[in-house]
């Protein structure tokens, strides 16, 4: 594969996630002998790790291994496999997957504090307030981006029909 084209396909892996961290650590030889196979895609690699050990009845810790990856990690493909097939191998975002401070509820107070005020509360003072009525700190940008982010879902779920 020409560098360039597979420095444009290491791009698109990176962008959905799915780039390989170390594909210097492959050693299957299926992944050196042709064009199909790449080294640098994670689902692609990880598939067919445990294609090998189911197919080819091949040792766990021995194809994790040939293939970049840790034996724990061989069991979390397996089971990130069955549930959810192939695109359940695509590797998922790390860290929180929603709000844990400035939830809905808490969301829609500060909306109403702030519609409440007929000069619209700058948010230092959502802050201070979210501090004083719920024993919570957040920064005052972090209060205005979700402020925003809700008031745009809320107006979706009011407008979609019934």
């Amino acid at each position: 594969m020409p560098a360039r084209r597979s420095s444009h396909r290491q791009q698109a892996l990176a962008a959905q996630g799915a780039l390989h961290p170390h594909p210097e650590r492959v050693t299957a030889a299926l992944f050196h002998e042709g064009l199909f196979f790449d080294a640098h895609d994670a689902v692609q690699v990880k598939y067919e790790m445990l294609r090998r050990v189911r197919d080819e009845a091949a040792q766990v810790a021995a194809t994790a291994a040939a293939f970049g990856f840790s034996r724990p990690t061989f069991y979390q493909a397996r089971e990130a496999f069955a549930q959810g097939g192939l695109p359940g191998l695509v590797p998922r975002k790390r860290g929180p997957k929603g709000p844990h401070k400035l939830t809905d509820e808490i969301l829609a107070a500060l909306a109403q504090v702030r519609d409440d005020d007929d000069a619209g509360l700058p948010a230092r003072e959502l802050a201070r307030r979210l501090r004083r009525d719920f024993g919570i700190t957040a920064h005052p940008r972090s209060i205005e981006r979700s402020l925003a982010r809700f008031r745009q879902h809320r107006g979706k779920k009011r407008s979609a029909p019934r």
